[in-house]
């Protein structure tokens, strides 16, 4: 079996060498699975495809720039059985892949997500307007809207199989594309698993999230999507 992990990267240079490195291989590999890690380049205009090929990864090149765009890329590109997504600014523990590879092969799971209301959040990691009122928020919504039960539907540290990706209709090119995963995930009936993760201040860059635009877009994409079906 393969494992594949697609990290986006737009502006990372400084961080996303070390996040790919935080990968731990030799245990994956130990485990008798092959791996690849591919780095979407989202149209960066510093030193991030570089440092990420030097790295070890495979760098592709989006240049529409967007959360679902990046994504999309690089699923396409994936070639693995299980395929695992992280943020390219080492505030997910990679290092912790083997947990969520073996909920999916061992314990039969279709699509695995972290949670980091769950699990632990570093001081400063996330802002507290995101912490205590957005996410939150966002995460009620969802599972009232459509009869869901995550604890965080914003976590981007995921895995999932090959074929649940190809049961999920993914559209969103920004970043929606978080919300329209879990929401497929749960009308494909696909059997769903939360881990507790910790959660770590971001190792370089600048944050790519909006608070308030990103927020309406959600909401907005949410309450469509649900009464437009």
């Amino acid at each position: 079996m393969k494992v594949s992990f697609v990290i986006p990267a737009l502006n990372e240079e400084g961080v996303v060498g070390s996040t790919i490195k935080s990968i731990p291989i030799d245990e994956i590999r130990n485990a008798n699975y092959d791996v690849e890690i591919i780095v979407v380049n989202n149209n960066s205009t510093d030193n991030t495809a570089q440092e990420a090929s030097d790295a070890g990864a495979r760098v592709v090149l989006e240049k529409n720039r967007g959360y679902g765009n990046a994504y999309k890329r690089g699923f396409s590109e994936a070639e693995g059985d299980i395929i695992i997504m992280g943020d390219a600014d080492g505030t997910y523990p990679l290092d912790q892949s083997m947990l969520f590879i073996n909920t999916i092969n061992e314990d039969k799971y279709d699509f695995v997500i972290g949670s980091r209301f769950k699990g632990t959040i570093e001081k400063g990691a996330m802002p507290a307007l995101h912490q205590y009122i957005g996410n939150p928020m966002l995460t009620k919504m969802l599972n009232i809207l459509f009869g869901s039960d995550y604890s965080d539907t914003h976590c981007g540290m995921r895995a999932f199989t090959k074929e649940s990706l190809e049961k999920m209709e993914l559209k969103a090119d920004g970043m929606e594309f978080a919300i329209e995963m879990v929401i497929e995930a749960k009308e494909k009936n696909l059997n769903i698993k939360e881990i507790p993760i910790s959660y770590r201040k971001r190792g370089g860059g600048e944050a790519k999230l909006s608070s308030f635009d990103d927020g309406y877009r959600h909401i907005k994409y949410m309450l469509t999507r649900r009464f437009s079906e």
